[in-house]
């Protein structure tokens, strides 16, 4: 297969080490409300998923409607905490700026926070300004809308993408969108070998958990695996 003609990359537990701070915030809301959820739990049924997916989930299977009075003061405490605790991925920087491929981004987050998070981080000038975020379609991940759009605007036959992601739900995606998928488990949230596993099962082209690696493995003709 050819080389890829656009990298499309997942934001949070990719670009910025951000899940721990998430869904620590996250399960702070939702404990006030009375809702008990172990931090595994919410990895599993959260992580990849936009904030109106989560709301959902939450209101029609825990029985907790998030106010946008809750919305608003979990982002603020979120938003906070990014700028305190929020780290970009190890080695993401040296490999964006040695990187000779179209990128960008495309994330379940709003673009506000999108944007912050790589401003926080020193990262947005190497992907300013294609950033494409989950508001931009009617279906979040795991649907494969966000990744079509984001090729479909850098004009690019998504046979020819290669996303990096993190989550199952982002897995999914990629794949639903006929695009070649890496999974990525350098992230904080992926120690311990649980989510490894997770994303293995679904059959990604290849896993990898060491952001400087992938020039090389992109570069590689065994990178460019058909889509299993």
């Amino acid at each position: 297969m050819p080389d890829p003609s656009l990298v499309i990359f997942d934001c949070d537990g990719v670009l910025v080490d951000s899940e721990p701070i998430s869904i620590a915030v996250l399960l702070e809301m939702i404990g006030k409300s009375g809702v008990t959820m172990s931090e595994d739990e919410a990895y599993d049924r959260f992580l990849g998923r936009s904030m109106a997916t989560i709301s959902k989930v939450l209101h029609e299977e825990y029985g907790f409607a998030a106010s946008e009075a809750d919305l608003d003061e979990m982002r603020n405490n979120l938003y906070s905490r990014f700028g305190s605790d929020l780290k970009p991925i190890p080695g993401i920087a040296e490999t964006l700026k040695c990187l000779h491929l179209p990128r960008c981004v495309a994330s379940s987050s709003q673009p506000e926070r999108i944007r912050l998070s790589l401003e926080l981080t020193g990262l947005i000038d190497l992907l300013d300004p294609h950033i494409f975020s989950a508001t931009m379609v009617k279906n979040g991940k795991p649907a494969p809308d966000l990744f079509l759009f984001a090729a479909n605007t850098m004009n690019v036959d998504p046979t020819d993408c290669v996303v990096i992601e993190d989550s199952p739900a982002g897995i999914q995606a990629a794949k639903a969108a006929g695009m070649r998928v890496f999974a990525f488990t350098g992230g904080t949230h992926s120690r311990g070998g649980r989510l490894e596993s997770k994303l293995a099962s679904l059959g990604p082209t290849l896993i990898f958990n060491d952001m400087l690696q992938l020039p090389g493995l992109l570069a590689s003709q065994e990178a460019v695996l058909k889509v299993r």
